[in-house]
């Protein structure tokens, strides 16, 4: 049996993680959830339970594809019943492995790797508008790296009962090891450290912590999810992908992309509502719904609220806040956006009083101290002045008396 490691994580930035794995040799999975807090975490729960409930006893790509398939209607079903919300969904990358054999189903921007004698190479091929317009060669990869549409996908589970997964079969060697990961690991991590890493580090659940402390370390803006396990089997790593409508792939990433672009894409367009993010506006911090930045003139964004926090007052902040802020700063959900804000003014106002001028504090202690100085004082001054009453009141008292007397 393989030996392998996992672990997840809510990273830096968001409040819930919506992530889920499954590790049950031999299935391994990753889902990556979406649609904001009680509905991605929900789906991508769903997704897995439903996966490894249906998933076949041996690598065949046929079953497997049926499993994922199982998971899709029943993020849907959910949605429908009232369990999450409306128009949450999740991807689903989901891998067998007996022996030789490994099977990969794949939707969506979570990946499958493979190290096959120092070298990676990526199994699976995104789901997302980055990947259609890379192959397009209207962008380059690393300018998808940091553009603001880099998170839409273009097929997930959830919103299409037709939804299909890809297959990838392939046979694999000792030594080997795959890697099944959420975009929180491969948006943050370049290929070229998460090669080093896979090849560094040997015991697979070490290797899995390691990778994602990188991705942490790199910025966490996202949950980072990574199933490491190592293949107990030898010959050149062969992969074939299997398409299940037809070799038609370049026409329906040109349909993909046009429909993204008229606001209704292909598996994504639904979560555009469901999404949010921070941005500048006026001077202020503003929520907006939807996807930072515009693609051939069109905008996947609206103005939400103003949060009334000045951007004047995030220089405070660690991780580069107001500079992140230029861009946009995506959430799940206007919640979530409402939240985070919520954490800023907390750590502002601790920064403020961790910050406060010494001079200021002992000022004021200064004053504090005066204060109970002129109590004080004037304390003894009211005693004396009552004291000397009294002795008048005394005197007053003998002269009467001696006057009563005479």
């Amino acid at each position: 049996m393989p030996s392998y490691g996992s672990r997840t994580d809510v990273g830096l930035v968001r409040e819930h993680n919506e992530d889920s794995l499954a590790v049950t040799p031999p299935l391994y999975a990753v889902a990556d959830g979406m649609g904001g807090h009680a509905a991605g975490e929900v789906a991508s729960e769903i997704a897995i339970q439903t996966l490894v409930a249906n998933a076949p006893e041996t690598p065949d790509g046929d079953d497997l594809a049926r499993a994922v398939v199982a998971a899709n209607h029943a993020v849907i079903r959910a949605a429908a019943e009232g369990i999450g919300r409306k128009g949450m969904g999740t991807t689903m990358t989901a891998a067998m492995l007996v022996g030789k054999r490994l099977v990969v189903a794949q939707v969506g921007d979570s990946r499958a790797y493979l190290l096959h004698e120092g070298a990676l190479q990526r199994i699976t091929r995104d789901h997302s508008l980055m990947a259609d317009l890379i192959e397009s060669g209207q962008i380059t990869a690393e300018e998808a790296r940091v553009h603001p549409q880099r998170s839409v996908i273009t097929r997930a589970l959830g919103s299409d009962p037709s939804t299909l997964p890809d297959i990838y079969e392939m046979n694999v060697a000792p030594g080997d090891r795959l890697l099944l990961c959420s975009d929180g690991l491969s948006g943050m991590v370049d290929d070229s450290l998460l090669e080093s890493t896979l090849e560094r580090v040997k015991d697979p659940q070490r290797c899995a912590a390691a990778l994602v402390n990188e991705a942490i370390t790199a910025g966490g803006y996202d949950n980072i999810t990574a199933v490491v396990v190592d293949v107990p089997s030898n010959a050149e790593a062969i992969i074939k992908k299997q398409t299940r409508k037809g070799r038609i792939g370049a026409i329906l990433a040109v349909i993909a992309l046009v429909l993204v672009i008229a606001g209704v894409g292909v598996g994504s367009a639904a979560y555009l509502d469901h999404t949010a993010y921070l941005a500048e506006k006026d001077g202020t911090v503003a929520v907006y719904r939807g996807m930072p930045g515009t693609l051939a003139g069109f905008s996947f964004s609206r103005f939400d609220h103003d949060t009334g926090l000045s951007v004047d007052e995030l220089d405070g902040l660690p991780a580069n806040v107001r500079e992140r802020l230029a861009d946009g700063i995506k959430v799940d959900s206007v919640e979530d956006a409402d939240a985070l804000v919520d954490t800023w003014k907390e750590q502002i106002d601790r920064y403020k009083e961790d910050t406060a001028p010494a001079a200021e504090k002992l000022t004021d202690g200064e004053d504090a101290d005066n204060d109970d100085a002129a109590d004080s004082d004037g304390a003894s001054r009211d005693g004396e002045a009552s004291d000397s009453g009294d002795a008048d009141a005394r005197g007053a008292d003998t002269t009467d008396k001696a006057g009563d007397a005479a």
